[in-house]
């Protein structure tokens, strides 16, 4: 399969470098992806989706990108909103090495790519975003998004798209008995889009 390694760190997978499209904010960016990184042939439906759903970000916001692949999420969230910042990350190094170009090719000097063990830890998100990777297992899955949701800012929240057919439902369940709000906001292509903030309790600053 041309995805069986995106969320190993180092991919061995080979092969010729793809230049594909991208719709951002009045204009089109031209993107390279390889081999060994998520949806290498071009944006894959459930970001398709997502990034339907998840509104532009706030002015002067710090977001995030989880698991950024390519770097498709980071690129069209800095383009809607060029004074925020915009975090991008994932496991894998090939993965960080291409999101970076793209940016930097694009002109989206607001978009920060750091692998994920190198994220600053005192940042807070206003906005998250992610096409989080199910097939890594339900629990490492809902362990990556427990701590990344634990680090949104007061009233902030994440945007998540899964598919139903690989647990979405289950996965909304997991986070609310971890003591996150979750809300489902649409389902469309047999995905659905969920949105993840912390409770009152864990809310830092909030009465």
């Amino acid at each position: 399969m041309q995805d069986e390694q995106y969320f190993a760190r180092t991919p061995t997978s080979r092969g010729a470098e793809r230049t594909i499209e991208l719709a951002l904010h009045g204009r089109t960016a031209s993107c390279t992806t390889l081999p060994g990184v998520f949806s290498v042939r071009g944006l894959d439906k459930g970001t398709a989706v997502l990034l339907d759903a998840v509104p532009a970000p706030p002015s002067r916001s710090t977001c995030l990108d989880l698991g950024c692949g390519w770097g498709p999420i980071a690129m069209v969230l800095a383009s809607r909103e060029p004074t925020a910042t915009v975090w991008a990350t994932d496991v894998n190094e090939r993965a960080c090495t291409l999101a970076s170009a793209n940016a930097r090719r694009n002109g989206l000097a607001n978009v920060r790519v750091v692998e994920s063990a190198a994220l600053p830890p005192d940042l807070r998100f206003d906005v998250i975003a992610s096409n989080p990777p199910a097939r890594i297992g339900r629990r490492a899955m809902l362990r990556m998004l427990l701590d990344a949701t634990a680090r949104l800012a007061d009233h902030g929240a994440a945007w998540l798209v899964v598919s139903r057919h690989l647990g979405a439902d289950s996965l909304a369940a997991d986070l609310a008995a971890e003591g996150r709000t979750v809300e489902r906001t649409g389902s469309k292509r047999g995905f659905r889009i969920l949105r993840v903030s912390l409770t009152p309790a864990e809310g830092r600053g909030t009465p």
